[in-house]
Order: structure tokens, then C-alpha cells, then sequence
């Protein structure tokens, strides 16, 4: 096919506007390690929202693309390139770039061969779209040595002498897509006590939790709740949504006798650590960066394996809703109902 060299493209043009709809954006090329993706899916995040309004990851990278959950049909090869060929569907994560030639919020967009996979024949581009953002948070999160809990990844050498039966994880906040995904991943590598605390039940417990806890009736009561699962013994935990304020009932629910952590994925500011109470062997509180291309000793290895993942179950795609065009409408409806505190269910535009 003929690659044109420019193409529609989503921008935020100023910080705290609208996005915009512009028709005569560069098409970008694919380097070495790259392929150019015809994109069919761009799946919004609330991150999404906030970089249109209060400039994340934008820097002085104006105009700016936006969405990380990419799906497309491959129209060119970069250098040397193999693992894929034209016309393969391959879902990309793109990296946080301000060149931004990986957003999906352009109808041609390059993809990291490393950073995803050739979606198999029996997944649709939309559910593979439901993966990269929230996915990568908590494997990286639970997974990483540096900015995660550090539990070893179930494909790598520590993971063969690793007590995953014997482990506690708590995760708040399982009723988020990254929640849900946690459970999926702890799951996957065999804990034996995963404990979310707010969620749907059924749906938890069907990915894998063994116990999901009411969130309600405050700080007091949900702590306790824990606690009686826990005892003293938990020393990993994911917070997938709490705010600094509410990070405390991660940290107070770690064992008081041995060193625990919690990964967060909303590092706003400092913890009130004069809160924190009864951790004599210490504690550390772990900020999560869910980018692929900045952990790839990770998120790349465990790209290759999500296919056999998809298909054999192992891992199950989240629920989405579809708005049909790349449109500045589309896309700043889903964006406004993020920002209004509205409950969104994760929305793909079909480019």
C-alpha cells in the first residue's frame, strides 16, 4: 500500500483545551527495532485526561498526541526488522516520548517491536487494547526489583526457588483495571493469598483473588478487615488508586515484624509517615511507572509470552466500550467525563 505523509491526527494544542483535530500531521517513519502500524484501536486512560489538562508528560512538547493502548495492522518494516511482517495486527505500548510518534491518536503511528506482540487470531484488536497501560503498572508494580514489590517474575531464573504458595500480596483498589489485572498476574505466577480490598467479587475471585474486602465503613474498619486475613505476615502490597492520604492503609496493614512494601501508582506527593504505625522492622513505599521502555528487562520478556497467555486464558481482557472515528468529539467526551469524576468504562476509538 501507499503510505501517505501526513495523516489525522488528536493533538493537545494548548494545555487545558480541547483536543483538536488536525489533518496534516507528519506520518512518522519506523527506525531500527520499529514497525509503522496502520492504527485500528486507541484506548483512552485517565492519564489521557490529564495530560490534556494539566500537561503529564508533555513537558514543553506541545503540540501533544495522546493514548498508549495501540492496536494496528503493520504497513512497514524498520532495518533489519523480522519478527513481524506486513499486514500482521500487533498491539503496541508506546513509550512516553514527546516525539510522540507512538501515540495512538493518529491514524499511522511506529511501534517498539519489543513493546507488544502480533495479536492472535483468536483476540480482537479491541481486546488486546484493553492490556498495555493497565497491565504494565502492575507488573511492574509487583514484579520489578527497583520500582516494584520485587516478587521474581514467574518466567526467570528466581522465580524456581521462590515460595509463590506461601506468599501474601494485598492489592487496593481491585476494582480498577490495573487492580484487576494485579489479581490476574498474581495469579499467574501462583501466590497463594491475593487479598484486594473493593471490587466486584465474582469477577475478582473468577481472575484469582481469595478474598475481596468490603472498602467501605472507613480507614478504621477496612484495616481491620485486613488484618484478619494478614496477621502479621504481609509484606507486599499494590496500591492501584489511593491518593497520598489514603496510602497509609497499605503501609499500616505490613507486618510490624518484618520489612514490607507497598508499590503505588499515584506517587502525588509524601506520605504522613507520622501515621504509619508499629513498623519495627521498617518499611518502604515504592513509586510505579508503568512504561515498558523503561523497565524492558521485564515488560519485554513478558510481551512475548502474553500471546500464549491470551489464548490459553491465563490472562483474560478486560470489559471496553467503542466510539466509532478519530474525532475531537470522541475523544473529549471520554476525557471530560474523566476529569468531571464520572465512572467510565474504558473507551477505544476505532480510527
Amino acid at each position: 500500500m501507499t503510505i501517505p505523509t501526513t495523516s489525522k491526527a488528536l493533538v493537545v494544542a494548548e494545555v487545558g483545551k480541547p483536543l483538536s483535530l488536525i489533518t496534516d500531521h507528519p506520518v512518522p517513519k519506523p527506525g531500527p527495532d520499529q514497525v509503522l502500524l496502520k492504527v485500528t484501536v486507541a484506548g483512552i486512560n485517565p492519564h489521557d485526561q490529564k495530560t490534556r489538562d494539566d500537561g503529564l508528560f508533555t513537558a514543553d512538547g506541545l503540540p501533544a498526541l495522546v493514548t498508549n493502548d495501540v492496536t494496528g495492522t503493520v504497513v512497514a518494516l524498520g532495518p533489519g526488522v523480522t519478527k513481524y511482517q506486513i499486514g500482521d495486527r500487533v498491539l503496541s505500548h508506546p513509550g512516553f516520548s514527546t516525539a510522540y510518534s507512538q501515540n495512538g491518536s493518529q491514524e499511522y503511528a511506529v511501534n517498539d517491536i519489543g513493546a507488544g506482540f502480533q495479536i492472535p487470531d483468536s483476540i480482537t484488536d479491541d481486546e488486546a487494547a484493553t492490556l498495555p497501560t493497565n497491565i504494565i503498572a502492575p507488573l511492574v508494580g509487583l514484579f520489578d526489583d527497583k520500582n516494584g514489590v520485587g516478587i521474581p517474575a514467574p518466567w526467570t531464573d528466581a522465580a524456581k526457588s521462590f515460595d509463590y504458595k506461601g506468599t501474601v500480596l494485598l492489592i487496593l483498589g481491585g476494582g480498577s483495571n490495573c487492580g484487576k489485572f494485579a489479581v490476574q498476574l498474581a495469579k499467574l505466577a501462583g501466590i497463594g493469598t491475593i487479598i484486594t480490598v473493593g471490587g466486584p467479587e465474582q469477577e475478582l475471585k473468577s481472575y484469582g483473588a481469595t478474598h475481596v474486602l468490603d472498602r467501605h465503613g472507613g480507614y478504621e474498619a477496612v484495616l481491620e478487615r485486613v488484618r484478619k486475613v494478614v496477621g502479621d505476615d504481609l509484606i507486599y502490597a499494590f496500591d492501584a488508586i489511593n491518593v497520598p492520604a489514603d496510602q497509609i492503609l497499605g503501609l499500616n496493614a505490613l507486618s510490624s515484624s518484618k520489612k514490607g512494601k507497598v508499590a503505588r501508582l499515584l506517587p502525588l506527593g509524601p506520605v504522613d509517615e507520622t501515621k504509619v504505625v508499629g513498623k519495627k522492622a521498617g518499611f518502604e513505599l515504592i513509586d510505579v511507572f508503568g512504561s515498558s521502555q523503561a523497565r524492558p528487562a521485564l515488560a519485554y520478556p513478558f510481551w512475548e509470552h502474553v500471546p500464549a497467555y491470551l489464548t490459553s486464558g491465563k490472562i483474560k481482557p478486560l470489559s471496553f466500550t467503542v466510539k466509532q472515528g478519530l474525532t475531537a468529539e470522541n475523544a473529549n467526551s471520554v476525557l471530560d467525563a474523566y476529569r468531571d469524576g464520572k465512572r467510565v468504562q474504558k473507551t477505544h476509538i476505532h480510527v
